[in-house]
């Protein structure tokens, strides 16, 4: 694993990975979106042959850098699960059973349409819109903020491209920096990238491979 990058905002830390996520160091935070936990499990069951270890990847990644930056909790910033509950979240259930004492916050998003219940029997706090700490926001599909405050949004799975000679190019996952919001990259491989508008950027971390690259 790469060492991860520091991003100061308000004189906090927060740690780059290039396995998709951030640490925010002060508050012992881990911060992802769209882990899209289940969705290969839902094209299996519409004939669609995806292989099941797509979803066991990303949940083993996600095990590594809690035991890698020891967070005392997660923040799911939307888009936690993909559609209703299979056997792919009947084994993140699980999964969750083994950390009774990590805190894991979820901020709803629009492919979060699981009952209540489920979520609490999970173990989740689950926050409908918003979830507030300090000056930080997180939101899922758009990021809020004023001259104040900054936010962490999701939703778009972010993706910059790069050109090199003959015209190739190549489209990458990335951070993407504005002035008072970070659009975090999808945690989950198994998504799709849209392209954002560098110009308006204050500061771009694409993911190539296993390796981050400021632009």
């Amino acid at each position: 694993m790469q060492a991860p990058i520091p991003h100061r905002i308000f004189d906090q830390t927060f740690w780059l990975s290039a396995q998709r996520c951030a640490f925010w160091e002060e508050q012992k935070a881990l911060i992802l979106s769209d882990l899209h936990f289940g969705k290969t499990g839902h094209f299996r069951k519409a004939g669609i042959a995806v292989p099941q270890s797509v979803f066991k990847e990303d949940l083993q990644r996600l095990l590594a850098l809690i035991d890698f930056f020891k967070p005392q909790q997660i923040i799911a910033v939307g888009d936690l699960f993909h559609s209703q509950a299979n056997l792919e979240l009947d084994l993140f259930k699980r999964w969750r059973e083994n950390f009774p004492g990590l805190q894991f916050h979820l901020v709803k998003g629009n492919h979060d349409i699981l009952k209540k219940a489920w979520y609490a029997d999970a173990g989740l706090t689950v926050w409908d819109t918003q979830l507030q700490i300090g000056a930080f926001y997180f939101n899922h599909d758009k990021c809020v903020a004023t001259t104040d405050s900054f936010s962490f949004c999701g939703h778009l799975h972010p993706g910059i491209t790069l050109h090199g000679m003959g015209k190739q190019s190549l489209r990458f996952p990335c951070f993407y920096f504005a002035h008072n919001h970070c659009i975090l990259p999808a945690f989950s491989r198994f998504t799709g990238l849209a392209a954002v508008d560098k110009r308006a950027a204050k500061s771009i971390y694409a993911i190539v491979d296993t390796a981050l690259i400021k632009l």
